[in-house]
């Protein structure tokens, strides 16, 4: 409909796509001591969602969130009393600005939430056992303008992942490295 009306639109797939009931950010899944699953949350990771984008001015929240727009016609969660998702600035959700209107949080945890694992030792007490900060949101894709081609809008919705380095020095060498006031640039404000 609204390519219809000359609004551009496309279709958006993401892969590993959180559902994150609570909007607490992260997909929890509670075990007892024994490792049995707790069906504490209706948080889920599915294997991949559907969505549209469409191109717009946002007068509502400001320029800088001008550009494509999430709109989810199959949401499974009411906002504000009904069933509707967006549009959702894809600008705040690669920024985080997740305060804004119209489901923001609900499409940022889509793509950036954060599994993770709690045992659950009592209704007061539980600990975090394992977090997997990777799992969700790959491959965030389009179709091609005129052919079948995948493109990856990744980057649209979130920043690189940071990689791990890893790297082992002596104590002695970072002690030295510690005395060395040439390689440590300190600013007081």
């Amino acid at each position: 409909v609204l390519r219809c009306l000359g609004i551009p639109t496309r279709v958006i797939t993401n892969f590993n796509s959180a559902h994150d009931s609570n909007i607490n950010l992260s997909i929890d899944k509670y075990i007892d001591i024994s490792g049995k699953t707790l069906h504490l949350s209706e948080d889920s990771v599915w294997n991949f969602h559907v969505w549209n984008e469409s191109w717009f001015t946002r007068r509502d929240l400001g320029s800088f969130y001008d550009g494509w727009q999430v709109l989810d016609a199959t949401p499974q969660e009411k906002s504000k009393g009904i069933y509707q998702c967006g549009p959702a600035s894809t600008r705040a959700i690669k920024e985080g600005d997740v305060n804004l209107d119209y489901d923001g949080p609900f499409v940022f945890a889509a793509v950036n939430a954060d599994c993770v694992t709690w045992i659950r030792h009592s209704k007061k007490r539980k600990e975090r056992i394992y977090s997997n900060t990777r799992k969700i949101g790959k491959f965030i894709s389009t179709k091609a303008v005129g052919t079948n081609s995948r493109v990856d809008v990744t980057a649209n919705y979130k920043y690189p992942e940071a990689k791990k380095i890893s790297f082992k020095i002596s104590y002695s060498q970072y002690k030295n490295s510690l005395m060395d006031d040439r390689k440590i640039l300190v600013t007081a404000v």
